[in-house]
């Protein structure tokens, strides 16, 4: 059974960003089930932990606590994260709680990014912060993020939409890349497979274009491998004009 552990970060009770989280998770168990697949949901609100991070903030001393929820997250196959939107970029507490993972507690690990406003003009904060962020601790994350303004919920927006696919292309990741990992006990607890299992690349249609590259960037198999463009060369170039 794949564990999918869902991370919110807002701030108040109830939250329009549990609410967003929920629902994404809700869209990936149904489409899990469509696929005979187990999946289990384990929520964590960030805002409970608030001073635990501060601790480990100021000290570098994480509580038995952080330490627990730490452990929770290496021992996930994959991650919804949803954050408010302030000043643009995610929250404080957001960027607390990844800053005080271990580097490569989410390396490799499938997220689905999502966040929320009051405005849809701050719907490029998934792309220019929350994307970034999650690239850098090198998490795979799922083409589609889910944004949600205020005036997405109760209404006949295009919010539903964006969950339904957010949620088909994890679980069509987690069905494609984690077959082979069966009963490895989550990603914290098998790391050498983890590092060498192929990840697959999907066109916008869902076709199979490939496995990732190295890098981690995924491209079009039929794009040339920049690596092997530069085999023989020294760095330097002489063109005519040079001559």
């Amino acid at each position: 059974m794949k564990k999918l552990l869902v991370i919110s970060a807002g701030l108040s009770d109830p939250s329009t960003t549990r609410m967003l989280a929920d629902r994404i998770a809700t869209a990936v168990e149904e489409r899990a089930r469509e696929h005979q697949q187990a999946i289990e949901v384990e929520h964590v609100e960030i805002r409970e932990y608030i001073n635990d991070l501060a601790q480990v903030m100021s000290t570098g001393m994480p509580t038995q606590k952080l330490r627990n929820l730490q452990d929770q997250v290496s021992e996930s196959d994959s991650m919804i994260a949803a954050t408010p939107v302030f000043s643009a970029s995610y929250s404080g507490v957001f960027k607390m709680f990844f800053d005080a993972l271990d580097p490569q507690a989410i390396n490799g690990m499938p997220v689905i990014i999502a966040a929320t406003a009051g405005t849809p003009r701050h719907s490029l904060a998934l792309d220019y912060a929350m994307r970034p962020l999650f690239t850098y601790l090198h998490a795979t994350v799922m083409p589609t993020g889910v944004f949600a303004a205020t005036e997405d919920f109760g209404s006949s927006s295009g919010l539903t939409g964006r969950i339904r696919r957010a949620a088909a292309e994890l679980v069509t990741y987690l069905a494609d890349d984690f077959d082979e990992l069966d009963g490895s006990g989550g990603h914290g607890n098998d790391e050498a497979a983890r590092q060498t299992s192929p990840r697959r690349v999907y066109g916008s249609a869902g076709t199979d274009i490939g496995p990732a590259r190295s890098s981690g960037t995924n491209v079009d198999m039929n794009v040339p491998n920049f690596t092997d463009l530069l085999q023989g060369h020294d760095g330097n170039h002489k063109g005519k004009r040079d001559e």
